[in-house]
């Protein structure tokens, strides 16, 4: 352990010693292999999110970060999840993705960090996968699809990989996947990102947070992406309902304050100072990341996302004071304290 524990922290120097690449961390960006598309095409399954996904590479993406001002990008998985009735082939191309992650994290000291991606819906492949990735790869953490073919975050399906990752102080990235059942003429005409991704990312925390997943396993951190989606709006409406669900046996108590401080979120999506006042109403400056959603626009319209939102705290009395701590300080300290938790994992 106390190996591990040396290698994550060495691989974590560079992390807030790279000043030549600007500040800023990007916890909302995405590694897309020839791989991954391989079976994506091997299923007719390019178009399952309801668009192409975007060209990626390494080198592009180091070139962006650079005229952005970023130092360190966070790489996850994008949707879907490919899995489709075979685990094995699921699981050898999530293999593929988290070790490519891992040699680019190891040949970019300090530009690229990643959170791994599991081989859901099939729990115990997931648990080994996060175990190999954690404790041999080196992974940040682990990206959750909100649902995969239905099985949702939150689900007493998926306790036991709670189980593992809570005892590695694990950092899970949520993302938004195509909903479970989806309506299918709904988004034909609204595309799944304009409102069901924010849609299900609520979806999927309200799912943990009528379970108190994040009480029962403390010592997780949930990075919630674009802006909160819904939850500012949900929260209260849940709060005033859940009385009376309660009193008729509907729901459980739900113990908000506990599961809410574990819960992070990134900035993916151009919020307007509107919104990011709307997230402080269910958090604290300290928990709110930026994120890009590279590769997903074009680089001029993220540079310039990321320029209008450094403007946009800038000019906010009560954000202005926190704009380091967003854009790349909260970051550092939320890896660093999953890195350095001293647990000790159940082989």
């Amino acid at each position: 352990m106390r190996k591990r524990m040396f290698t994550l922290l060495l691989a974590g120097m560079p992390f807030g010693t790279a000043p030549l690449y600007g500040q800023t961390v990007d916890l909302h960006a995405h590694i897309i292999l020839p791989e991954y598309l391989e079976v994506l095409k091997a299923h007719g399954a390019e178009l399952e999110e309801g668009f192409p996904l975007p060209a990626w590479d390494a080198a592009r993406h180091i070139d962006f970060m650079d005229r952005a001002g970023i130092r360190t990008a966070v790489l996850t998985m994008p949707a879907p999840q490919p899995y489709y009735g075979d685990t094995e082939e699921s699981v050898r191309c999530i293999r593929r993705v988290n070790e490519a992650s891992a040699e680019l994290k190891q040949r970019y000291p300090g530009r690229f960090r990643f959170c791994a991606a599991l081989p859901l819906p099939d729990v115990e492949a997931a648990i080994r996968e996060a175990v190999y990735a954690l404790d041999t790869l080196g992974a940040d953490g682990v990206k959750l699809a909100t649902n995969s073919r239905g099985q949702y975050v939150g689900d007493e399906a998926l306790d036991p990989l709670m189980e593992v990752l809570n005892e590695r102080h694990a950092v899970v990235i949520l993302h938004p996947h195509r909903p479970t059942p989806c309506p299918e003429e709904i988004i034909a005409t609204t595309p799944l990102a304009m409102y069901e991704y924010p849609a299900e990312s609520t979806r999927a925390v309200v799912n943990m947070l009528a379970r108190n997943v994040l009480v029962r396993y403390p010592n997780l951190k949930v990075v919630v992406p674009h802006c909160g989606s819904f939850l500012p709006l949900a929260l209260p409406r849940m709060k005033s309902i859940l009385p009376a669900m309660v009193s008729q046996g509907c729901m459980q108590p739900i113990e908000w304050e506990a599961n809410l401080s574990r819960l992070y979120f990134d900035l993916a999506g151009n919020p307007t100072a509107e919104v990011l006042h709307a997230l402080l109403t269910i958090t604290t400056p300290d928990h709110i990341l930026y994120g890009s959603d590279y590769p997903y626009l074009p680089d001029a319209v993220l540079q310039a996302n990321l320029e209008r939102l450094k403007q946009t705290l800038a000019a906010d009395g009560e954000l202005a004071g926190y704009a380091d701590r967003i854009l790349g300080r909260n970051a550092e300290q939320l890896f660093v304290r999953s890195a350095a938790c001293g647990c000790t994992p159940r082989e």
